[in-house]
């Protein structure tokens, strides 16, 4: 993150947000311009880990909407596809592999050393190194990946654009995240977590750790290297009691082994679908 160059953007992009008349004039725009140029090139991000933990960089939100504001719909197109939109087609960075037909959206930054299959990244997310968005997966504006993650296929990691000042998801280093996995609403998921297939997490959704003699719950947040599979518990309405669904934390990745053998591990001893 490039505090200096934060501090002297953020000041101009929140004047503008607050009014766009200022956007007419050329310092403004190119305020605009400069904040996502410096997003897709990873100088800048949305959210950052700072000493007091996860802290969001609204501003910089607040420069990607109006970035859709300054711009207009046009044609574009990558060999024989075509397209139409107001974002130009972005050119993955060298060491970073994109496979037909994945797609990295302009604003976004993906990591030397991450691959892409033909999944999606949107405007304002943040690849680290070592990641894969396989097939089907898609990584939602201004979601955070950390580093030697893996979203398997089908993946459905949210979008949190608006408002500026939501906090939104993040995916810390090393978390195994299982096929079909939906991950939404600034959920947090701490390092070398692993979800099973199947897991829903939204920010109300119950997490509850059933390891102990007790059930210990959480809600948008997993902890770190826990083993998460989807559950069911039941709640009273007016017409009855019925089923709803919950997540269980059904054990915790070894901190004593590599991430390799423990995410093995992890997936083996509590038969966790991938």
């Amino acid at each position: 993150m490039d505090t200096a160059l934060a501090a002297s953007l953020s000041p101009l992009i929140d004047a503008a947000f607050e009014d766009r008349a200022l956007l007419s004039q050329p310092l403004y725009r190119d305020a605009v311009e400069a904040t996502l140029a410096a997003l897709d090139a990873g100088q800048l991000r949305v959210a950052s880990r700072e000493t007091e933990g996860w802290v969001v960089h609204a501003w910089a939100k607040r420069a990607i909407l109006m970035y859709f504001s300054l711009r207009g719909m046009e044609p574009s197109s990558a060999g024989p596809l075509q397209f139409q939109d107001k974002i130009p087609i972005k050119t993955p960075p060298p060491g970073v592999r994109v496979v037909p037909p994945g797609a990295v959206r302009y604003g976004a930054y993906v990591a030397p050393g991450a691959i892409v299959m033909p999944g999606y990244v949107n405007i304002g997310a943040w690849v680290d190194a070592g990641s894969m968005v396989d097939t089907w997966a898609t990584v939602g504006s201004c979601a955070q990946i950390g580093r030697d993650v893996h979203l398997a296929g089908g993946v459905g990691i949210g979008g949190v654009l608006e408002p500026p000042g939501a906090r939104p998801v993040i995916i810390e280093d090393g978390v195994f995240v299982g096929s079909r996995v939906i991950v939404v609403e600034g959920v947090l998921v701490e390092q070398e977590a692993v979800l099973g297939a199947g897991v829903v997490l939204t920010a109300s959704t119950t997490l509850v750790d059933v390891t102990g003699p007790e059930p210990v719950e959480f809600k948008g947040r997993v902890p770190a290297r826990s083993v998460v599979i989807p559950g069911m518990r039941p709640k009273r309405f007016a017409a009855g009691e019925f089923m709803v669904p919950c997540a269980l934390i059904i054990g915790r990745r070894s901190e004593s082994t590599n991430r390799k053998v423990s995410l093995e591990n992890a997936l083996r001893e509590h038969n966790v679908a991938v």
